[in-house]
C-alpha cells in the first residue's frame, strides 16, 4: 500500500513538473481541493471531452447537445431534492478540529480488511507459484475467511445504517471499530450530522432585492429544465438524448486524492429519454455502450469493473458505476442510472408547466423515463494519466519516464526537432512545423541534445518526434520516432500528414465504437 502511495505522489509531482495540473492559487499557498490545468493538461482534458462529445453527438442520430447556465432558478434545486437532501454525514474530531465524512471513515476501515485479504493472497501466490489456485485459496484459507467474515459483517451494518439514514449508528460503528483521527490519533468524536454540499450565493444589485441562488452541484438539472425546449425545437422523437459538458460545484467535507474529488469539477452527462417500461432495456444498453467507450482507449480491460449499487436513490430503479483501478484502488469514474420519471415529474409539479411527450404510436401523452450516464472529466483525466505513466528501465543504466497516452487524445501529437541549431536545419524544421500545425498540435524544440529532447517529449506523452538532419536537406526525408517502441523510420516529408492522420486521428477511436 505504501508503495502505491509513493507511486501516486510521483505521478502528482510529474503532473506539475510537466505542465499538466497545478494547485490553484499556489503563490498564495493554494486553495484546498481546487486545481488548475496547465498547458499540456488542458490539451489532454479537451481531447477527452472531444472524444466523449463526438461519441455521443456524432455517432448517435438521436442525441444532441446543449450548454446550460451555471446559475439557475433556486426552485429547481428544491424540486430536484438538493435543498433538502443533498447531504453528507459529517463528523468532527474534537482534538484536531478536523472534519471528516463518517461514511468515508467507515469505508476506509472496510478497505483495510480487503488489504489484509489481498496480502494473504499475494503471500500464498508467491509461495505456491504457478500451481496457486487463488479462487480455492479465498474459499478455504482460515485467515482469509476470518477477515472476509468481519468485513462482510461491518459492510452489512454500514449499509443498513446508510439506507436508514441512522446517524447515531454511523457514530457507533466508528466507536466500535475504534477508528481514530489520522491527525490527532484520538477517538474524541462529535455526533454525526448532515452537511449540505451546495455553495450558496446571492443574485441582485441590492441586499433587500437579492435572491439566494446556488452554484449547481450537477449539470443534469440544466438538461431536465430544457427538455421541452430541445424536444420541440429539434422535433425529437423518443427515444432521444441530450448531452452536456459543464462545471459543477460541491462543498466537499473531505476532498482528497488529488483531482479525484474536488470542489470545482467538470462533468460530461447525457440524459436519455425513453418510453416508460423500456427503461431497463435502455439502462443495459448504455451500461454496455459506456464500458465499450472506456475500453476503446486501450488502457487495459482488466482495469475496469461494474459496481452495482446496493443502496438506490429513492427515484432510481437501477444504478451501476464503472470503476477504474487507480493507484489507490478501484474507484468510480462514471455512473449509469435509471432515474425513472422523477426529475421531469418534479419540475412539472414545482413549475406548474406540463412537461410531457405525446407519443404518436400510442396516441397518448406521458412523462418520459430517463437513463443517465454521468462521467467526471477530472476523474477520467486522472485514470488516463495514472494508467499511462511508466518509469521505464532501458538497461545499461539508462531510463526514462514516459506517458503512453492513446495518440488520439495525447496533448501534443508530434514534435519537430532539428538535429543541430545550424546549417539551415532550424529553418527547415520550422517550415515542417508550420505545415503540420494546421492539422496537429505540434511542438518545436531545438534546445539540448536530441536524446534529452526525446526524453522531454516522452515525459509529456508525444506519440511522434520528427527529426530534421542534414539528409533532410538533400532528399526531403526525416526521421520519425515512435514514442512507445522508440523505433525510428525514414519517411518523406510529403507523407507526414498522411502517416500522422492515420495514427492520431480521433476517428481511429470512434470507429472502435461502431
Amino acid at each position: 500500500m505504501a508503495k502505491q502511495e509513493d507511486v501516486f505522489k510521483t505521478i502528482i509531482a510529474h503532473a506539475k513538473e510537466y505542465g499538466f495540473v497545478f494547485q490553484s492559487s499556489e503563490i498564495y499557498d493554494g486553495l484546498s481541493a481546487v486545481y488548475d490545468y496547465g498547458q499540456n493538461g488542458v490539451e489532454l482534458k479537451n481531447n477527452i471531452k472531444r472524444y466523449w462529445w463526438e461519441a455521443m453527438t456524432m455517432l448517435n442520430d438521436n442525441i444532441v447537445g446543449i450548454d446550460s447556465a451555471i446559475f439557475m432558478h433556486p426552485t429547481i434545486w428544491k424540486a430536484s431534492g438538493h435543498v433538502d437532501a443533498f447531504n453528507d454525514p459529517l463528523i468532527d474530531n474534537k482534538d484536531s478540529k478536523k472534519r471528516y465524512r463518517a461514511d468515508v471513515l467507515i469505508e476506509d476501515e472496510i478497505a483495510k480488511f480487503d488489504e489484509k485479504i489481498n496480502k494473504e493472497v499475494a503471500k500464498a501466490a508467491k509461495r505456491f507459484g504457478e500451481s496457486f489456485d487463488e479462487e480455492m485459496f479465498r474459499k478455504t484459507n482460515p485467515r482469509v475467511l476470518e477477515h472476509q467474515a468481519k468485513r462482510d459483517a461491518l459492510h452489512t451494518r454500514f449499509s443498513e445504517a446508510m439506507n436508514a439514514n441512522d446517524l447515531a449508528e454511523l457514530k457507533q460503528i466508528i466507536i466500535d471499530c475504534e477508528i481514530a483521527c489520522p491527525i490527532s490519533g484520538t477517538r474524541n468524536w462529535t455526533d454525526v450530522r448532515q452537511f449540505n454540499l451546495m455553495f450558496k450565493t446571492e443574485m441582485g444589485s441590492t441586499a433587500d432585492g437579492a435572491m439566494d441562488v446556488y452554484l449547481r452541484p450537477e449539470t443534469a438539472q440544466g438538461i431536465f429544465v430544457n427538455y421541452l425546449n430541445v424536444q420541440k425545437t429539434g422535433r425529437m422523437r423518443l427515444p432521444f438524448g441530450i448531452a452536456q459538458i459543464g462545471k459543477a460545484f460541491r462543498n466537499e467535507i473531505v476532498a482528497r486524492q488529488f483531482i479525484f474529488r474536488m470542489r470545482e469539477f467538470e462533468q460530461m452527462e447525457m440524459q436519455f429519454f425513453v418510453r416508460p417500461g423500456e427503461e431497463l432495456k435502455w439502462f443495459d444498453h448504455w451500461r454496455q455502450t459506456r464500458l465499450r467507450w472506456h475500453k476503446a482507449l486501450g488502457l487495459g480491460d482488466s482495469k475496469y469493473r461494474f459496481h452495482d449499487h446496493e443502496k438506490l436513490a429513492h427515484y432510481a430503479n437501477a444504478a451501476t458505476d464503472i470503476e477504474f483501478e487507480m493507484p489507490f484502488g478501484f474507484k468510480e469514474v462514471e455512473g449509469i442510472h435509471s432515474r425513472t420519471n422523477f426529475d421531469l415529474s418534479q419540475h412539472e409539479k414545482f413549475s406548474g408547466k406540463k412537461i410531457q411527450y405525446f407519443d404518436p404510436e400510442l396516441n397518448e401523452s406521458y412523462v418520459p423515463y430517463v437513463i443517465e450516464t454521468s462521467i467526471g472529466v477530472d476523474r477520467m483525466f486522472l485514470s488516463v494519466f495514472c494508467s499511462c505513466y511508466e518509469q521505464q528501465d532501458l538497461g545499461e543504466g539508462d531510463s526514462r519516464v514516459v506517458l503512453h497516452f492513446p495518440p488520439a487524445i495525447a496533448p501534443v501529437k508530434c514534435a519537430v526537432l532539428p538535429l543541430v541549431k545550424k546549417d539551415g536545419l532550424p529553418e527547415k524544421a520550422r517550415e515542417i512545423q508550420h505545415r503540420l500545425r494546421f492539422d496537429f498540435t505540434c511542438n518545436y524544440d531545438e534546445k539540448d541534445s536530441i536524446g534529452k529532447r526525446y526524453r522531454r517529449q516522452d515525459a509529456i506523452g508525444t506519440p511522434f518526434c520528427i527529426t530534421v538532419d542534414h539528409q533532410t536537406l538533400e532528399d526531403n526525408t526525416v526521421t520519425l520516432r515512435h514514442r512507445d517502441s522508440m523505433e525510428q523510420q525514414r519517411v518523406d516529408v510529403d507523407r507526414l500528414e498522411e502517416i500522422l492522420s492515420d495514427e492520431v486521428s480521433l476517428n481511429s477511436l470512434l470507429r472502435k465504437l461502431l
